[in-house]
């Protein structure tokens, strides 16, 4: 860790910034960094297995019916991005919190770098969150395609109002109700059945993901307000001195 904090002090005097971390303080960096690497390494596991789920959506919707064997791939991936997402925005979290009660220390050189490093994990962190919301949108919306066009073979047509009503019911059983009037084969009905049960999957899954993603997204809003203050300061300090140095 003081290698890395090392690294970053001597791209510091390579940009002629005149920048010192007294000793004292590397004993919180290695801490803080510690922090990042945790958060950088649960960012990538989610891109890893948002990469896998991806590819288990593709098997999914290219078979008539998935498999059980599938099913509990998806659901493994699915709790899998659920803990690492969780570890990171809490620890996010937790980083900003200190930020925030160090503002006395704006012109610090260790707060510079911790709050670079913040808002690239941030940033990083909404964006493979962004990557797995849109598989999961797309998935489910293939999957919906795919029951109108099985209710449309059967003679069934139906808008995308109706169907997403019979979707919202959230009980399989009433759903083929609904359609059992129709002239429908058992493969035909299966299909359908199926698909539904993976919408109404992931329609709690996005529910449930959503929050984190709000509250995520809002902190690099907040990141960035924060940077704009930052730059504010350091200018009004440089004018300033610039000005009394200038009546002076």
């Amino acid at each position: 860790m003081k290698d890395r904090l090392a690294q970053l002090k001597e791209k510091s005097d390579a940009g002629g910034d005149d920048i010192e971390v007294p000793v004292e303080s590397e004993a919180f960096m290695d801490d803080f960094f510690a922090q990042i690497e945790d958060i950088r390494s649960s960012i990538d596991k989610i891109d890893e297995s948002v990469t896998e789920i991806k590819k288990l959506y593709s098997t999914i919707l290219s078979a008539p019916t998935s498999d059980q064997k599938t099913q509990d791939d998806v659901e493994a991936l699915t709790n899998e991005i659920k803990k690492s997402a969780n570890n990171a925005r809490n620890k996010l979290k937790s980083i900003e919190r200190q930020l925030e009660s160090n503002a006395d220390e704006r012109a610090s050189a260790d707060l510079r770098i911790r709050k670079s490093q913040h808002a690239i994990l941030a940033k990083k962190f909404v964006e493979v969150m962004t990557k797995y919301n849109e598989a999961q949108v797309d998935f489910r919306d293939k999957s919906k395609g795919r029951i109108a066009r099985q209710l449309e073979i059967t003679g069934k047509t139906t808008t995308d109002e109706e169907l997403d009503e019979m979707l919202e019911g959230g009980n399989s059983a009433v759903f083929t109700a609904g359609i059992m009037d129709s002239k429908i084969n058992q493969q035909a009905l299966n299909e359908i059945e199926a698909r539904h049960k993976d919408i109404m999957r992931l329609e709690s899954s996005i529910k449930e993901l959503h929050d984190m993603f709000v509250d995520i997204a809002m902190l690099v809003e907040n990141q960035k307000q924060m940077m704009i203050f930052c730059c504010c300061v350091i200018l009004a300090v440089v004018l300033g001195s610039f000005v009394y140095s200038f009546i002076k």
